[in-house]
């Protein structure tokens, strides 16, 4: 069955103004929705066999949609998965530039690390020259 918070977040949308939905009618609409979707994703299911595959693909459902004489809603429909497509796309390109910028930072921060290592290292060691230049003064002195 149909989510019952999906079509309580679609019904309202979908009705004029002030008509209200009784909870028997929103059952019945709840169940047509289901036995909807199940007789479409079979039908998009014969075109995936049809075509050897096991995957349903957006044009499965088109042609499901088509077969099912539904053809008046294929126009909203392919502009939904247009939306979703660049949505998606955005998405993907969003999460490669987060990627990009992360490994940038890091790069960066390797990059200070090994610095302030380099710059520990010649401090160590011109503390040892330093130390060793003090031990030969009091050679000397001696």
């Amino acid at each position: 069955m149909m989510a019952k918070c999906a079509l309580s977040l679609m019904l309202p949308f979908q009705l004029p103004d002030g008509v209200n939905v009784s909870k028997e009618a929103r059952r019945a609409i709840s169940q047509a929705a289901s036995v909807f979707v199940l007789y479409a994703t079979s039908c998009a299911n014969s075109f995936a066999m049809k075509a050897k595959r096991k995957t349903l693909n957006a044009g499965d459902v088109m042609s499901a949609m088509e077969e099912m004489e539904f053809e008046r809603f294929l126009p909203p429909l392919r502009e939904a998965l247009e939306a979703y497509k660049k949505g998606q796309k955005g998405k993907k390109e969003a999460s490669e530039q987060r990627r990009k910028d992360k490994e940038k930072k890091n790069g960066t921060e390797e990059n200070d690390k090994s610095r302030e290592e380099e710059e520990d290292e010649e401090e160590h060691m011109e503390d040892e020259q330093d130390g060793e230049n003090e031990g030969e003064e009091e050679d000397v002195e001696n």
